[in-house]
């Protein structure tokens, strides 16, 4: 065993002298030690109960023979992060937390490890430590808050930012703000919809990585305590079996993920994600393959924010083994491979039929292609990523005046103070990886251009991302971004920009030697960066990479 380092031969007398300060008794000095990540936090709402999750997860590590040793991470709130200097530090604790991660299993070489993540960034920070690990590994996650209800209408997180932009138009008053503001998150979980959470919790389940349920059983429900026990008792077996992370996310794995990213209409986050965690794995994913699999993979699900439907209805319909079920009466998914409980087939096999509505029939889907779509063009010659599934069908293709700032709170003070007009093209720019740093999430100006009744006249574009409750024709990670001189960087105030989502296109209508002749001008902007953010800043690769650091 990997934990013999510290427990066997004479010379390690001293760190088993360590040991029984722990309480270890000679019986369990012989049995396998299982590390515990944990992200419990009361910080966030998403990871308030994952102690609970933790306790369940351990009493199943003992009950199959092995000694469970707990650890914590740290995490990030995206909603409490959003809008202020807080969210540069959102994507950025990605890597941190993987590394956390890395020093403590290495300077504590146990034998296996069990994940409990929730939230945004807590899932591919765990996702990369355990392919940088490659030791036996499972998820189980927190799962989904229940949705919110407000006079017979069930809603979500995004509708509550949204309320923000209808209170500064005048749509609603204080007292209705409030009302809703009591109402949307109701409990513990990860927000109800296929935010940037639910959706790498549900890509987690379709890579192989964790149990069928972990992405859509709900937070409060008792079979979440239940799949927490399963998980700590079935890394034994992965343990006995010596099957490993790089086992099961092999390239046929990413793909079923990637197939179940565009059928779900995950969030965009999730392109960058599933990036970064290939890199780490040492399989080849780039943004072109993105595009490929959601031109051939239909969208069978259209759940919030696009919708009203929520992951706990998804859940009571058979959640993501269903949802495979149905790309494979297409042949989309890749069958038999690994998970880390038996192969793909095993799972599809004990799951329903899809219902039809929540879950559409291949032949009857919400759109022939995927819920993701990648954009290119002389402003995104390296790619740009729209949540296309939850677009309005007018704004698919729109061209219109750039409406120009140099960052986020620029933008959110001229949407809020009515100065974005009908048919404008908002360019939000130095918001990438390296110029924000950070690469900040943009769902304030999102939500209060929708709230304001802009989300059917207006699109947005940034070198920044967007959280998964964002809809609308929101085009992000535009790549190079504009402190690396990308194109994004030289557009100017009433320029005319295309946004053409039908055709995967974004281009700025002017002609070459202008753009050239820009290029040749432009100076970069200059930030006074401290701390974590500097080292960030310097380290950091382009959104289309996953804003990886290199290796």
């Amino acid at each position: 065993m990997r934990s013999d380092l510290l427990k066997e031969g004479y010379t390690r007398a001293p760190h088993r002298s360590l040991l029984r300060a722990l309480g270890i008794s000679e019986d369990e000095m012989k049995r396998p030690f299982v590390a515990v990540v944990n992200s419990a936090s009361d910080y966030i709402p998403g990871h308030r109960h994952l102690r609970e999750i933790g306790e369940a997860v351990k009493a199943g590590i003992r009950n199959a023979g092995g000694v469970p040793f707990e650890f914590n991470t740290i995490g990030v709130c995206d909603g409490l992060a959003m809008n202020h200097k807080g969210m540069k530090y959102s994507l950025c604790s990605r890597e941190l937390i993987a590394d956390s991660i890395e020093v403590m299993l290495t300077a504590h070489p146990l034998d296996a490890v069990v994940f409990i993540p929730n939230c945004d960034k807590i899932v591919p920070g765990m996702m990369l430590a355990c392919c940088r690990m490659n030791l036996p590994s499972i998820f189980v996650s927190g799962g989904p808050m229940l949705p919110g209800e407000h006079n017979g209408t069930r809603f979500g997180l995004s509708e509550m930012f949204e309320a923000v932009g209808s209170y500064a138009s005048g749509k609603i008053d204080g007292d209705e703000l409030l009302a809703l503001e009591k109402s949307a998150c109701p409990g513990c979980g990860s927000c109800s919809g296929m935010y940037t959470a639910n959706s790498m919790n549900c890509l987690t389940e379709a890579i192989g990585m964790a149990l069928p349920g972990n992405g859509s059983i709900p937070a409060v429900f008792g079979e979440r305590l239940a799949l927490a026990k399963k998980a700590g008792s079935q890394v034994m077996e992965l343990l006995k079996n010596n099957l490993r992370p790089s086992d099961i996310m092999t390239e046929k794995a990413f793909q079923n993920a990637l197939r179940s990213e565009m059928a779900l209409g995950c969030s965009t986050n999730s392109v960058l994600h599933l990036t970064a965690i290939a890199y780490e794995m040492g399989v080849k994913l780039d943004i072109d393959t993105i595009d490929e699999m959601s031109r051939t993979t239909p969208q069978l699900c259209k759940l919030n924010p696009a919708s009203q439907v929520f992951i706990t209805d998804l859940n009571r319909v058979g959640g993501i083994p269903a949802v495979l079920k149905e790309l494979s009466r297409k042949g989309l998914v890749n069958t038999e491979i690994p998970t880390v409980c038996g192969t793909v087939a095993d799972r599809l096999n004990a799951a329903p039929e899809a219902d039809g509505e929540i879950i559409r029939r291949v032949e009857d889907p919400f759109r022939e292609d995927g819920g993701i779509a990648v954009l290119r063009g002389n402003i995104a010659p390296e790619g740009a990523v729209v949540k296309q599934g939850a677009v309005a069908p007018e704004m698919m293709q729109h061209t219109g005046p750039a409406r120009c700032f140099n960052s986020e709170e620029e933008a959110t003070e001229a949407i809020l103070g009515g100065k974005i007009n009908p048919g404008d093209v908002v360019v939000i720019r130095y918001e990438g990886p390296k110029g924000g740093p950070g690469m900040r999430e943009m769902l304030t100006p999102t939500s209060a251009l929708i709230g304001n009744g802009l989300g059917s006249s207006v699109a947005l574009i940034t070198d920044g991302r967007f959280s998964g409750a964002t809809r609308g024709a929101a085009v992000g990670h535009v790549s190079p971004e504009a402190a690396a001189g990308g194109p994004i960087a030289l557009i100017q105030e009433g320029d005319t920009v295309s946004v053409d989502i039908k055709n995967r296109a974004l281009n700025l209508l002017i002609s070459d030697e202008e753009m050239e002749k820009r290029r040749r001008e432009w100076k970069p902007m200059e930030k006074e960066l401290t701390g974590y953010l500097k080292r960030y800043a310097s380290l950091v690769t382009s959104g289309s990479r996953g804003a990886v650091f290199e290796k």
